[in-house]
């Protein structure tokens, strides 16, 4: 059976990989990875369980078991053991936690097969910090989503606030620079660009402008025809 094409989209917090991923999956009708949820939830769950990030042992073990539901047609609802967590995973706090256990190969490689999964019929679209690069390499179109830093802790802000949930552009400003730094620099999986992607600096793009480009390497890939 030929296997379902792929489209990725990476990028920095922000960047908008996530709005426009759920955006070009809707119109492609393929199905959606969100590979941040994972790695929230993950972090959420060390939290929760009181597994320390330096047992990786324990840490592998908890990714393997989580108990995750994700909400029907977009909804973006997720749940965790039962209990609804599209909000704490979506806060500073598991933006951080995220960003923490995506540096231990343990949990890496723990989430990598769940990754994996999500890619059935028609095709799959992943947005991610490694989807290119790591976790779909042979994918038929690879994007790298990017903006300023100040740009994207604006869209944080507004994100976040639209959300209800209270946060401090500058504060926001700092802690994402602060978790670039880390995930560009992290031994395992580092936040870059696939060598074979399109790089989109979204800074003064809309989201329709995007999904547009998007689509066109799509059409031009032959994704589309499939």
């Amino acid at each position: 059976m030929e296997k379902p094409p792929v489209i990725t989209i990476d990028g920095p917090s922000g960047s908008g990989k996530g709005t426009i991923a759920s955006r070009v999956a809707s119109e492609l009708s393929y199905h959606l990875l969100d590979s941040g949820a994972l790695y929230r939830i993950l972090g959420i769950a060390t939290l929760k369980h009181g597994v320390a990030l330096n047992n990786e042992p324990e840490l592998a073990k908890l990714a393997k078991s989580l108990d995750i539901a994700f909400g029907e047609n977009g909804s973006g609802s997720v749940s965790l053991d039962g209990d609804d967590v599209s909000l704490e995973i979506r806060s500073d706090r598991g933006s951080d936690m995220a960003s923490r256990v995506g540096a231990i190969p343990a949990a890496r490689d723990a989430l990598f097969e769940r990754q994996l999964a999500f890619l059935q019929p028609p095709g799959l679209v992943a947005d991610g910090r490694d989807m290119g690069t790591v976790v779909f390499p042979d994918a038929e179109v690879k994007i790298y989503l990017t903006a300023s830093p100040e740009e994207r802790a604006r869209r944080r802000y507004k994100q976040l606030i639209g959300k209800g949930i209270d946060a401090i552009l500058p504060a926001l400003l700092r802690e994402l620079k602060e978790r670039d730094e880390r995930d560009s620099k992290r031994e395992v999986s580092p936040l870059v660009p696939a060598e074979d992607a399109l790089v989109l600096d979204t800074t003064d793009l809309s989201i329709d402008e995007v999904v547009e480009e998007v689509l066109n390497q799509a059409k031009i890939a032959g994704v589309l025809s499939k």
